[in-house]
């Protein structure tokens, strides 16, 4: 995947986008979400207000993911509302950001000329610059280079917290190439920001109210930050893993939560491990992706894990933090898949019992290896995957129900829909509504489950 720039636009003195407001819609994960708001930062600085809808905005970015299920297809829908929409607005900029951008930046412009900007994930500090240029009339802007500098440099310090929960980037990029992603294509390789940067970061974010920090990253568990000598969660060179990040960031007085996502099963160490069972600030919540309960897909893949080795960490993880929920990704329908190989992932299942789960029909990736592989019949993989989401919605909502009659801390984020409701997530991350008129959003109480519903839980707090 080439990298392409039509122009270099240097940076204008001044903000050119003062009085203006930007629309963003996110796809995808938690890390597009995360880049998202620090677009938004970089546009904020530059004069832009954000506005909840494209008919509001003078300038909108996409922010694509190019993981899940027909993400082209999705981007040029939206693109052919917005040529609409620019018809009757002129002066609308229109921008695509994200993994997508990065992997078509050049087509995208081709087949759709109404789009002024298209930017990459390790451009995104130079966005503001490409929108003047845009405004000022220049060609159409693309940037998908990889910087020689640090991006984490360049990344805008948030100005204000959104609320009592937060996500903070440590990692970027994969080393792991499984055959079905293009996140090394588009992210890049593995990179772990300083642990000292990180630190600060989050204390800033306390300062502003948060409580609850979500770690990002694309392989977050390999997370291997320069900047501390060695200790309780070293590593080899001195540098701190994400066990010892976790530990550290523990400390920060006000910080009440810490969580992590996404995990890749061969960067679970022994020290991470125990790190769930002795930290109280770590919550008894984990996304480890599996993909596939077969060791010939494991195998076809590139996962470089068997079934029966992610089996045997999660009684290693259940040892150490027993209350602990389990969350996975699968793939239905790989290249290759047979009945037998259906069933050992669905067997898996069973033995887990997740408490949540992201499951897909398989969808090539144009650039990656199993992209050149015959695909499993589109029926087959429907039926599989339909039979494989009821197993995983049983599990869920019987994990729910289990809840019903347990204590649990919910961190009020925001109003409900009653009066004087208010909606937080538990420890586990269950969403958990409230009649509490005392309550404060960014307060952590004590709740009794007192029902489960869909996707969510209801409460009464205690004391």
């Amino acid at each position: 995947m080439t990298s392409m720039k039509t122009e270099t636009i240097s940076a204008a003195p001044t903000p050119n986008g003062q009085g203006k407001k930007l629309f963003i819609k996110t796809y995808g994960c938690q890390m597009n979400v995360y880049d998202s708001e620090r677009m938004a930062e970089a546009m904020g600085s530059d004069g832009y207000t954000q506005v909840d809808s494209a008919e509001a905005a003078d300038m909108v970015l996409i922010n694509t993911c190019h993981i899940r299920e027909k993400a082209s297809e999705k981007l040029y829908s939206d693109l052919g509302r917005l040529r609409k929409l620019k018809k009757d607005k002129p002066d609308l900029k229109i921008g695509v950001a994200g993994c997508v951008a990065q992997a078509e930046g050049a087509e995208i412009l081709r087949r759709a000329p109404q789009v002024d900007v298209v930017v990459g994930p390790q451009a995104y500090h130079r966005l503001p610059a490409m929108a003047r240029a845009a405004l000022a009339g220049h060609t159409q802007q693309l940037d998908t280079d990889f910087p020689a500098e640090d991006k984490f440099d360049n990344l805008p310090k948030a100005r204000a917290a959104r609320g009592p929960m937060a996500f903070l980037t440590v990692q970027e990029g994969c080393d792991k190439f499984c055959a079905f992603c293009v996140v090394p294509y588009t992210r890049g390789s593995e990179v772990s920001r300083p642990a000292a940067r990180i630190l600060d970061e989050a204390r800033a974010l306390v300062e502003r109210g948060v409580r609850d920090i979500t770690l990002l990253g694309q392989n977050v568990n390999a997370y291997h930050g320069a900047g501390h000598g060695a200790g309780h969660g070293a590593g080899a060179q001195g540098d701190l893993t994400l066990a010892g990040l976790i530990r550290a960031l523990a400390k920060i007085d006000g910080l009440l939560r810490i969580r992590y996502t996404t995990s890749h099963p061969n960067d679970m160490g022994d020290d991470l491990i125990e790190a769930h069972g002795e930290v109280p600030q770590l919550m008894p919540y984990l996304h480890l992706p599996v993909q596939s309960g077969s060791d010939k897909i494991l195998k076809a893949m590139n996962r470089k894990h068997t079934a029966e080795q992610y089996l045997r960490q999660i009684e290693r993880i259940r040892a150490a933090r027993p209350d602990i929920l389990l969350s996975s990704d699968f793939i239905a329908g790989f290249p290759g898949e047979t009945d037998s190989d259906h069933a050992a992932t669905m067997d898996l299942i069973r033995q887990v019992r997740f408490g949540a789960a992201y499951s897909f029909k398989y969808s090539a990736r144009p650039g990656t290896p199993a992209a050149e592989k015959a695909e499993v019949d589109n029926d087959v993989a429907d039926a599989r995957l339909q039979e494989m989401q009821a197993l995983l919605s049983s599990q869920q909502y019987a994990l729910q129900a289990a809840m019903v009659g347990r204590e649990v801390g919910v961190l009020y984020e925001k109003a409900g829909r009653l009066d004087a409701q208010l909606v937080g997530k538990s420890d586990h991350l269950h969403a958990v509504h409230v009649i509490d008129p005392a309550g404060k959003i960014g307060e952590l109480v004590r709740v009794k489950i007192t029902a489960s519903v869909t996707n969510s839980l209801k409460g009464q707090r205690i004391g």
